[in-house]
């Protein structure tokens, strides 16, 4: 009785917690996930030291992109969440980035050949022919992409064996952006342990990375959540693993 005391009151924590924005601090010393080894964000401050016009599609809530220190003269932003879209005007008013709220399905609301530089991190899905559209020739793309199975060993913890990953493959991500018109550049894949320490992190990470458990509610998945309390309580923190890859394409 005791766990599951503690259990409802960690969940109880975690569901009312907010989840806007794209930062994760509020699991600081709750759980822990490798970083992968390219750096993206140095990557991205690179690219944009030397672009004029650039654009980052799903910026969630900027977090990424307010730490650029050389922001380009014209800077836009595009985000399909409506909470994260004030979060992001709000913390990208120090870069002077301008923001624009989407339809994730529609095609992007720019000009052809708007940017010399479009990024973006863990993007819902690439249009690949509307980043190539938007893009200037020799234009540069590059984004750090969710790989196949991630976080699979969660997402089975609450929904049972899954069957293998059919999507967010590399090598499909790499034949989409030739099938595009562009030229790949670079390619590199990361798997990274994530380890999460009690059950309210979990569930705090499973409403904000919506994907993990498709339609999660507390109240759906109570059993497995107490379940995996007490795994975590009687053989400590909770392994997953993230998959990540990193893709840069130009447009000749």
């Amino acid at each position: 009785m005791d766990a599951e005391r503690d259990a409802d009151d960690l969940i109880a924590e975690a569901a009312a917690t907010p989840v806007d924005g794209w930062g994760f601090d509020w699991l600081a010393g709750r759980a822990t996930e490798e970083r992968p080894p390219w750096g993206y964000a140095r990557l991205v401050a690179d690219r944009m030291a030397h672009a004029t016009a650039a654009l980052d599609v799903d910026t969630g809530g900027g977090e990424v992109l307010a730490e650029v220190p050389r922001p380009p003269k014209l800077l836009t932003a595009t985000e399909g969440w409506p909470p994260n879209v004030e979060v992001a005007r709000r913390i990208l008013r120090r870069v002077g980035a301008t923001v624009v709220a989407v339809d994730p399905d529609a095609p992007l609301p720019f000009r052809d050949a708007s940017f010399d530089l479009v990024v973006s991190r863990h993007p819902v899905r690439t249009d690949w022919a509307q980043t190539a559209r938007v893009l200037r020739p020799g234009g540069t793309f590059l984004s750090q992409q969710i790989g196949p199975g991630t976080m699979r060993e969660l997402s089975e913890a609450i929904l049972g064996p899954l069957p293998p990953p059919a999507t967010r493959h590399p090598e499909q991500a790499v034949s989409d952006a030739e099938a595009a018109g562009l030229r790949l550049v670079d390619l590199r894949r990361a798997t990274l342990r994530a380890e999460f320490f009690d059950i309210g992190a979990v569930v705090w990470f499973l409403r904000k990375v919506i994907w993990t458990v498709p339609g999660f509610t507390v109240d759906s998945y109570r059993d497995r959540l107490r379940e995996l309390h007490r795994r975590i309580v009687d053989e400590g923190p909770f392994v997953a693993h993230a998959e990540r890859f990193l893709i840069e394409a130009t447009r000749p």
